[in-house]
């Protein structure tokens, strides 16, 4: 029998090695991700898995997909839901990005701290908004809801295996590897000629719009590997001589701790795709909708953290555009002047997640333990360890969207935008979206309540 988990890590690991035949720098990607963490465990030691073990890391990835409609959401919700997967966080990328980037998305995860530790894969989803007239207009939106209506993304097969993988968390041999083959060949890169009027009409609105619906089928538009030195891969790739888009998203590098995530990619590639032209002729042409995308993963921040780091973004775009200069070195003395420069901090400034253990070796003289959380650090009662951001940045996401695009689209902001939320989003995709605080907070809240039972404490300590 395969479990979930699984399940869920032979998809990952048969997705990889299909993305790597499928774009060879992908490949390139992980082998200097692999370097770059083995040469950062043997100069940090057991530092360098203080966020997550490195037989973890070395396997970790998060996709990419792009669908439609809510009912192909929903479809895909199915899917990863048979491999332990659940929709966290909603992410507006149309509000995020400068150009046309008319999608909203969410995260399909493990939520689980024991099946994150087994195989943290992720799949960002995003999808079509064709009833937000800044980007489609009435005609323009019939046409391309029809379009949607009439194809079909994954096989009948593929979906009554995923509920049964689902409803009964586990599938016998064949029907696994079943499962697993129709999963993977579901995001492979079709070979069928595209409508060249059609996709360029809707590319003239959006590339991720064309991407998305001037096509009858999904495919994986990024997988990403973790690294432990993000800055240090960038050069490296640089060095082989692959092009990588302009910046690292996210956090810049400084001397304190690491938090939420930075990510960055290779440009996408030129990829020869048959078109066909108004006369019914296939031509050869190529399009740039891939490429391959890293990470760095930090600290999970705290509702308080997270507006203290959306407020240091604003002035940082403030910043820039009043005095010119280095974004980075912008941003890292922004982040010296108003960041918390050690994790004690963060933890009891209650700007950033931990759980905190009891110290089994503490001496013991008699003394009783105090009820705050920083004197329980100090003293030696507890420890804290950091809880890995598992989640995503909706302008970093916008900005590897947008630094793949060659153009910028078009976007009419006198029209008002429909809105879409995490209500609607957990409708439409048939299951609540969770929110990726709560998860956090509850990770931590649990630690607490421990160290209170085992200290015999009146309560759980607080900041």
């Amino acid at each position: 029998m395969f479990s979930q988990w699984q399940l869920r890590a032979a998809f990952a690991h048969r997705l990889s090695e299909m993305y790597g035949r499928e774009v060879p720098a992908y490949t390139t990607l992980v082998d200097v991700s692999r370097e770059v963490n083995e040469d950062v465990l043997r100069t940090e030691g057991a530092g360098a898995e203080r966020l997550g073990s490195i037989s973890r890391v070395t396997a970790e990835r998060h996709g990419a997909i792009r669908v439609g409609t809510p009912e192909e959401l929903n479809q895909v919700a199915r899917i990863f839901g048979a491999l332990g997967m659940r929709p966290v966080g909603f992410y507006d990328l149309r509000e995020a990005a400068a150009s046309a980037v008319p999608v909203v998305s969410t995260a399909f995860r493990p939520v689980a701290s024991e099946e994150l530790a087994r195989n943290p894969f992720r799949v960002f989803t995003s999808m079509l908004t064709p009833a937000d007239p800044r980007f489609f207009d009435t005609g323009l939106r019939a046409r391309l809801e029809r379009f949607l209506a009439e194809r079909q993304l994954f096989p009948p097969d593929l979906l009554a295996l995923a509920d049964r993988a689902e409803a009964e968390g586990e599938l016998p041999d064949a029907d696994a590897e079943r499962f697993l083959h129709l999963a993977v060949r579901a995001f492979e890169l079709s070979t069928e000629p595209l409508d060249q009027g059609w996709y360029e009409t809707l590319e003239r609105v959006s590339a991720v719009a064309a991407d998305i619906g001037g096509v009858r089928s999904t495919h994986i538009n990024h997988l990403t590997p973790r690294v432990l030195d993000i800055d240090e891969l960038y050069r490296r790739m640089t060095e082989r001589g692959i092009t990588m888009i302009d910046t690292i998203q996210g956090p810049p590098r400084w001397d304190g701790p690491d938090v939420l995530l930075r990510q960055t990619s290779f440009r996408a590639l030129d990829e020869p795709r048959p078109m066909r032209t108004a006369d019914g002729r296939v031509t050869s042409g190529a399009l740039r909708v891939r490429f391959g995308e890293v990470e760095a993963r930090g600290i999970a921040l705290t509702r308080r953290g997270r507006a203290l780091y959306d407020d240091l973004l604003t002035r940082i775009d403030d910043r820039e555009a009043k005095d010119g200069g280095d974004r980075q070195e912008i941003a890292r003395a922004l982040w010296e002047e108003n960041l918390p420069a050690t994790e004690r901090e963060l933890a009891t400034s209650g700007q950033a997640f931990f759980t905190y253990h009891v110290l089994p070796d503490r001496p013991r003289d008699g003394a009783r333990p105090p009820a705050g959380l920083a004197e329980l650090l100090d003293q030696g009662w507890i420890e804290a360890r950091p809880i890995v951001y598992e989640d995503f940045l909706p302008r970093s996401a916008a900005g590897i969207f947008q630094s793949n695009l060659s153009e910028q689209g078009s976007r009419n902001d006198t029209q008002s935008a429909v809105r879409y939320d995490s209500d609607w989003l957990s409708g439409a995709v048939g299951r609540e979206v969770l929110d990726p605080f709560s998860l956090y907070e509850r990770q931590r809240n649990a630690s607490l309540e421990q160290v209170a039972g085992e200290l015999h404490l009146p309560g759980p300590p607080t900041a």
